[in-house]
């Protein structure tokens, strides 16, 4: 029998009844019948002991991963940190006490720092200082909160001149292909045999014959070109049903055609024309070139140059990244626009393959020309798709500035962009539509709004123009990103059959990558006597 606080607990001898009586005079009680059946004592003594073993197995759960470390737990201490408070009706605490946290975030303005020395410049630094001095948890949050804000700092103002030391490095002319230029005009001017009409007169007629594969390559670089036409002939099954028609500008005509005289890629056949050439080009207005001379006037105005653009102290890294991108000279080049004009360009043609001057081609192209296009224009490689998604990450949201209600309003900015660079155009079905005229008017559009439809050259204008006209061509076509990453590997970028250097780091440049330039020095013949008296090397 047990009293406490008027209320009496009787347990009957046998342990069958548990009896609870109420105190203050009540009569009821409660009866609880715990069991049908005798229970021995040393049923009762073994329950006992089994629940003390639990009791302190939580205890140890609970206990080890402090034995463990702060920082890491055995298997047997984590479980019991998980499961030890819950068990025990304890909630898990943060062992960094309040006042770090308080302190970290603070706002510190970059001000607060100019002009301090006393700020560690290392880890191993701020850990001396913090053994030495003896300091408290709110000091010690602090010192430690100026230093990694100081960092920040610096880590991006070197992402900054990286970017701007690869601006000038992309957008200048490497003196190596300067030289190549000139020897090649000189050339052209005392050796009547780089003078030689390309393609000779017998071979005109293939120029408009729709039985052959054409290909069409606009440049003004001369290197760039001749490994584009290299790869492309050598790989070909049938290089005599090839023909090239390269397009360049005035002052790269002499050049290109020198260099094409005197390189011969026979069978295949070789046109050179300037765009002066073409009797469409000299009629009346061109609207890329209007388009251009705007384009150049609303840049000068509104981005300041690469000086202003690194001036933003707010604007993050990639931001900047962009706008400098947005001031290479590419990007302005009629080079670069001339692909929107092919039907004119080329009216006796029904069907060529656009390639860029920063491509390799590594496999027999006449395959593109059995692909059914079902009525689509532009046959190109998506670039939202595939497991490689920091290069196959690309949507319209990508290049279209989806906070202008003109491009909210009209396109899907989850939808999957498309790549430039190797593209199969049915000129025929282009011909039915206004894709020329809609690319024109959203190139005035962006000009009106002083840019903020997009920055970026011709994709982003391109993209809109071809919407709706597209069909996907398989992925191995196409290989992109060998210019802006090092992440694709040799071995894949070896198995595509067309890989693609679009970004900064061109093949020819100094700031390629070397992994993955190999590719494309391997159609580089360094023993020519004009790529060795220009010092073209392989990087």
């Amino acid at each position: 029998m047990l009293s406490k606080d008027n209320m009496q607990l009787h347990i009957s001898p046998s342990l069958r009844h548990v009896t609870v009586f109420p105190g203050k005079g009540f009569k009821e009680f409660i009866k609880v019948k715990v069991a049908s059946r005798r229970v021995s004592y040393r049923m009762l003594f073994y329950f006992l002991l089994f629940f003390t073993f639990l009791l302190r197995f939580v205890f140890v759960l609970t206990a080890v991963d402090g034995i463990d470390g702060e920082n890491k737990c055995s298997t047997i201490g984590c479980l019991g940190k998980k499961l030890g408070p819950r068990i025990l009706g304890r909630r898990s605490e943060s062992t960094v006490p309040e006042v770090i946290y308080q302190t970290l975030v603070e706002p510190l303005g970059k001000h607060e720092l100019q002009g301090r020395f006393d700020i560690p410049q290392t880890l191993e630094e701020f850990m001396t200082e913090m053994k030495s001095g003896g300091y408290d948890a709110k000091t010690f949050a602090i010192k430690l909160r100026e230093m990694v804000t100081l960092m920040e700092e610096r880590t991006r103002m070197a992402k900054i001149q990286e970017y701007l030391y690869r601006h000038v490095a992309s957008s200048s002319i490497p003196k190596q292909l300067h030289c190549l230029s000139l020897s090649l005009a000189n050339e052209h001017t005392n050796n009547a045999a780089a003078r030689l009409q390309l393609p000779s007169a017998e071979l005109v007629p293939a120029l408009v014959d729709n039985s052959y594969f054409h290909f069409v390559l606009a440049s003004d670089n001369v290197l760039a070109a001749s490994v584009v036409a290299t790869s492309l002939v050598r790989n070909f099954l049938r290089p005599q049903k090839v023909v090239l028609h390269i397009i360049t500008d005035r002052k790269t005509y002499y050049p290109m055609q020198a260099w094409f005289s005197l390189h011969s890629l026979s069978p295949a056949i070789i046109e050179v024309k300037a765009l002066h050439h073409f009797d469409w080009f000299t009629k009346g207005k061109v609207p890329v070139l209007e388009a251009m001379e705007k384009d150049q006037k609303v840049r000068s105005q509104f981005r300041g140059g690469s000086s202003a653009i690194i001036a933003n102290t707010t604007e993050k890294p990639k931001v900047i990244a962009a706008k400098l991108q947005a001031l290479s000279p590419k990007y302005n080049s009629v080079m670069n626009h001339i692909r929107i004009h092919l039907p004119e360009l080329f009216p006796s043609l029904n069907k060529v393959v656009f390639l860029d001057d920063d491509i390799v081609v590594q496999t027999d192209l006449s395959p593109l020309w059995d692909i059914e296009m079902n009525g689509k224009v532009n046959g190109a490689v998506e670039t939202c798709t595939g497991e490689d998604k920091f290069v196959m990450s690309k949507k319209l949201k990508s290049y279209l500035n989806f906070s202008h209600p003109l491009i909210s309003k009209n396109f899907n900015p989850n939808e999957c962009a498309w790549a430039y660079g190797m593209n199969i155009f049915d000129l025929e079905a282009w011909r039915k539509t206004n894709i020329s005229n809609i690319y024109h008017y959203w190139v005035e559009q962006n000009i009106k709004s002083d840019l903020s439809l997009w920055q970026l050259g011709t994709l982003p204008p391109g993209l809109i123009a071809f919407h709706g006209h597209v069909h996907v061509i398989d992925p191995f076509w196409h290989m992109l990103g060998l210019g802006y990453q090092e992440n694709t590997s040799f071995v894949d970028a070896e198995s595509a059959g067309v890989v693609h250097y679009n970004g900064r780091a061109k093949p020819w440049l100094e700031i390629a990558f070397p992994q993955l330039s190999k590719l494309w020095t391997k159609y580089v013949d360094f023993s020519d006597k004009f790529i060795k008296s220009c010092h073209i090397r392989a990087s």
